[in-house]
């Protein structure tokens, strides 16, 4: 009994799909191709119900090899080598992304310290400059210097004005 509701979902399913298709102005199906493609969407359907779908092939957990040793990847200051491919990245965040990881599992993966760099060492020391040069990290009212700013500008309005009268 459970079979058959699964089967009429399917078949309702697939049949809204189908006219969901044929209801878009850009689909151009002659009469002949439309059992076809209810045929193909009431396949897909079962196959997704029944979770027989197969999966994409993954490397269990603990089983990747690194490239390189962890010693060589951070040999050089100028860039970090990955583990994934042995190839050099002055900064690892998007090369990770693209293999859908974060930077705490791919530490995990290959039994990093949790203190390991995502950013070379010379590219970050650059980065820095380029923002101390440009004044981020500085509070209100501090000088480029980094001593305290010059006298505080004067109030503006009503009563600061009345008050520098009186």
């Amino acid at each position: 009994m459970i079979e058959e509701a699964a089967d009429i979902n399917a078949v309702e399913l697939a049949t809204e799909l189908t006219i969901a298709w044929l209801s878009n102005p850009n689909t151009r199906a002659s009469s002949d191709e439309v059992p076809g493609f209810l045929h193909k969407m009431h396949e897909a359907v079962n196959q997704l119900s029944t979770n027989t779908q197969v999966v994409a092939d993954e490397e269990p957990a603990g089983e990747y090899t690194p490239a390189v040793s962890v010693r060589k990847s951070l040999a050089s200051k100028d860039h970090i080598i990955s583990m994934i491919d042995g190839k050099p990245y002055k900064t690892l965040r998007r090369h990770l992304a693209g293999h859908g990881l974060s930077p705490a599992e791919y530490r995990q993966r290959y039994g990093l310290k949790p203190d390991y760099p995502m950013v070379a060492e010379n590219y970050s020391e650059a980065r820095r400059a380029m923002a101390k040069k440009i004044g981020l990290g500085r509070k209100p009212g501090m000088s480029r210097k980094g001593g305290e700013g010059e006298a505080a500008p004067a109030k503006r309005g009503r009563k600061a004005a009345e008050a520098a009268g009186e």
